[in-house]
């Protein structure tokens, strides 16, 4: 009876991570630009549902910000982050003309964090620990401001949630089949085998396209290095590589080193009009 019971739960188990790989879409989010970003991307999850949470997780971001009197609190400060976003946004469409579209929102949070992410559907929040802390200059915000926007355009949210989704429906058939509740070293494990690799591949992607949008904007694009080796200055001791869902400061900075060469006379162009 127990070896039937547990046949069953196998076989739905099976069919349950059968219909995780086969719900999957393989897309290619963005077109590939100058810097050559066409990794093609698996999704379970569609763009409809992400951006309605972020729309709902962004309100209530602001709300508890506003309440606390953190929002937008600086006039000038916030007037600056938003124009340069601004120059970038129109910049998406040479990845994605339907980010055109969005409803974009930039809003600047006081808080001592060096930080700033875009959500899906572009909701961007700018810190002012990373405006001050850094003593930021208008091109290394637009550094910032463009690999955040570029997370967005390559929907890394929610190929994240699509792996995660993936990799829950996984593990329950690992430990049916084994016996043995992997708990947290099982989660580790698959984090490192599926998640950790491309997060750093998402990073990179947001690097490259970040200094070209910075550079059609008319950004130096060579800022990016200079803002990176200021971050490494905050950071401290870095975890080796193949522990960080972020790349090493070294190979970080040689690529951006990289591509902001490759996109430099599309800043000098930009400089030009």
């Amino acid at each position: 009876m127990f070896k039937k019971a547990t046949r069953r739960r196998l076989a739905w188990i099976a069919f349950g991570v059968a219909l995780a790989i086969t719900g999957c879409q393989t897309v290619q989010t963005t077109r590939g630009g100058v810097v050559g970003v066409e990794r093609p991307q698996r999704m379970a999850i569609s763009a409809q549902q992400v951006d309605s949470v972020a729309r709902q997780q962004y309100a209530q971001i602001l709300a508890e910000a506003d309440k606390k009197g953190r929002l937008n609190r600086d006039a000038r400060q916030t007037e600056r982050v938003r124009a340069i976003a601004h120059r970038l946004i129109p910049q998406t469409a040479v990845f994605r003309e339907d980010a055109l579209g969005w409803q974009w929102e930039i809003n600047v949070i006081t808080s001592d964090q060096i930080n700033a992410w875009c959500m899906p559907g572009g909701k961007i929040a700018v810190y002012t620990g990373l405006i001050e802390k850094l003593r930021i200059t208008d091109d290394e915000l637009a550094a910032v401001i463009g690999h955040e926007i570029a997370h967005a355009l390559r929907e890394h949210a929610r190929e994240r949630m699509s792996r995660q989704m993936a990799t829950g429906v996984g593990l329950a058939a690992i430990e049916i089949l084994t016996g043995v509740r992997l708990g947290d070293l099982g989660q580790m494990l698959a984090q490192s085998m599926f998640v950790l690799p491309n997060s750093r591949e998402n990073e990179q992607e947001a690097d490259r396209i970040g200094v070209e949008l910075a550079a059609r904007a008319g950004y130096d694009p060579r800022a990016a290095v200079t803002l990176w080796n200021k971050m490494a200055g905050q950071g401290g001791s870095q975890p080796p590589q193949w522990l960080s869902t972020h790349p090493s400061h070294e190979t970080r900075i040689r690529d951006l080193q990289d591509y902001s060469q490759r996109v430099l006379p599309l800043y000098e162009q930009a400089k030009r009009r």
